[in-house]
């Protein structure tokens, strides 16, 4: 069992998303996963690792169907208040999800590997419920901002003291491992962590920015290809005579014209 969020920590995390100085960054991460991670309307999502319902807030009134799982019973009230009936919420650990093999079209896990106890089975799970796309979204380690993260864990107690910081190329080892060489793609943001302002926003959003590996958040999505096995089948019917190899065949027009 990974980290499960307690009643503290869900606080916590409420307050950090409505403080102004983080509306930035929050925007920007939204941005980044609306702009890979795209259903249309009537598809579903499954969002694994759902916490407050914060990564679900941008697909709603879209026509999709939602559908939140997280192991933190704090963390689900607090989404629940937020989200109500417009979301189908669950309890259940990500490497262990209770439903059927592609159930849905989309999968997100947005900040939820570096708190999970096995990655590649959380990913193993989410590949197997959704068919079409898996979204990841991940705090870079090779950010400054987690080394800034890492550094104030030694001083001060802090929720990242519980996670478990990954790179691009260690996801996409994963993502390989399990379902060899399908389509990846990734893109970086929030290069500039603390800086507000409407030009860096715009530099924010280029597309050679967000191919920069240091992004302090990395979207990387999955596209699963389908395989299929092919059986031999036995033939049933039987095989036409052999011709003799001293006989001449007859030629359908030659048969005529005997006749």
């Amino acid at each position: 069992m990974g980290y499960v969020f307690d009643f503290n920590d869900a606080v916590s995390y409420m307050r950090w998303l409505k403080a102004d100085c983080n509306q930035h960054t929050i925007e920007l991460e939204s941005r980044l996963m609306t702009g890979m991670l795209h259903p249309f309307c009537g598809e579903r999502l499954i969002d694994i690792g759902c916490g407050t319902g914060a990564s679900l807030m941008p697909f709603l009134g879209k026509g999709i169907l939602l559908t939140g799982v997280d192991s933190s019973p704090y963390m689900l009230d607090v989404a629940n208040k937020n989200l109500g009936h417009r979301v189908d919420l669950h309890r259940a650990f990500a490497e262990d999800l209770p439903f059927e093999d592609n159930s849905f079209d989309y999968a997100n896990l947005c900040l939820t590997l570096e708190f999970v106890e096995d990655p590649q089975k959380a990913l193993e799970e989410a590949f197997r419920v959704a068919k079409d796309g898996v979204f990841i979204g991940i705090l870079n380690k090779y950010a400054f901002k987690a080394f800034q993260r890492r550094i104030k864990g030694i001083f001060k107690p802090t929720i990242y003291n519980h996670a478990r910081f990954f790179g691009i190329g260690e996801i996409k080892y994963l993502i390989y491992k399990l379902l060899g060489d399908v389509p990846v793609s990734w893109k970086t943001t929030c290069q500039f962590p603390g800086i507000f302002h409407h030009f860096i926003y715009r530099i924010e959003t280029l597309p050679l920015v967000q191919r920069s590996p240091f992004g302090a958040f990395a979207g990387i999505m999955v596209l699963p290809v389908p395989r299929f096995v092919a059986k031999p089948l036995t033939l049933k019917s039987a095989a036409a005579k052999a011709v003799p190899s001293n006989r001449r065949p007859v030629s359908c027009a030659e048969k005529k014209i005997k006749d």
